[in-house]
């Protein structure tokens, strides 16, 4: 589904340029569920922004069901975000002047998608989520867990080809963040998303299939989970954490 190919990231002046990717190179394949980890500075969340198309990389290629992405013209950027991906963030980016339905629906109603239509998936999107209850309310009196649970639906909703999510437990408690993750992996295994996550957090990497870790701009190492249960999975994790060095605080 996704390539990445020799992408590289610079920013900065011509005396002073920071190289935040250094030749990135991946597979992501249709039904993944991959999470990407790093310490601060490590280049993860650069590569999800320039995979979302929120950044552009500087040379190389990212091509996601066969497309360029890195050659849309920047008139084709916000339909291809709409049409092809779903976006679950740490401040959930939901509107707090639409209801929980409306902010799931956004994307479809800006596809023009028959207003029937777009109630019939949103409560169904809902209803798998378990928050059909919350669905007339405002974004500002449901908790924080709910709102990501509606941000997950506004992701999926859409059937957007690949979710994009940057640390999505970040605002949560150990309850919440639980539930979320269970929600993301009945995603990925009974609805056949592709998922894609930025996480500081070895618990939440464990339940992913596959773990990529990046340090200073390059792929470190990776760990696939294969049959493994999630308790070894997770140590695992942590000791390839140990292994990156650095400031071991920014990743625990």
């Amino acid at each position: 589904m996704l390539q990445v190919r020799n992408i590289e990231k610079y920013y900065g002046s011509t005396n002073n340029v920071t190289k935040a990717l250094d030749r990135v190179s991946f597979d992501v394949a249709d039904g993944e569920f991959i999470a990407m980890m790093g310490a601060s500075g490590s280049g993860k969340t650069t590569l999800l922004n320039c995979i979302s198309t929120i950044d552009t990389v500087s040379a190389g290629d990212i091509l996601l069901d066969g497309e360029n992405i890195a050659e849309l013209p920047a008139s084709g950027l916000a339909r291809f975000r709409r049409e092809r991906l779903g976006f679950v963030f740490q401040d959930f980016n939901l509107l707090d002047t639409l209801t929980v339905e409306e902010n799931i629906g956004l994307a479809l109603v800006l596809n023009h998608v028959d207003s029937g239509e777009v109630k019939h998936r949103v409560e169904e999107a809902a209803q798998r989520l378990g928050i059909e209850d919350i669905l007339a309310k405002f974004p500002y009196q449901i908790s924080g867990g709910q709102k990501q649970r509606a941000a997950c639906a506004r992701a999926m909703v859409a059937g957007q080809s690949l979710l994009l999510a940057d640390e999505p437990t970040g605002a949560l408690d150990s309850k919440a963040s639980k539930n979320l993750l269970e929600i993301m992996v009945r995603m990925n295994q009974e609805m056949k998303s592709t998922i894609l996550m930025v996480t500081h957090d070895a618990y939440s990497a464990s339940y992913a299939g596959r773990v990529l870790f990046l340090k200073d701009g390059r792929l470190f190492n990776e760990l696939l989970r294969g049959e493994r249960s999630r308790h070894v999975f997770y140590h695992e994790i942590l000791d390839v954490l140990a292994l990156l060095g650095g400031d071991i605080s920014d990743v625990f």
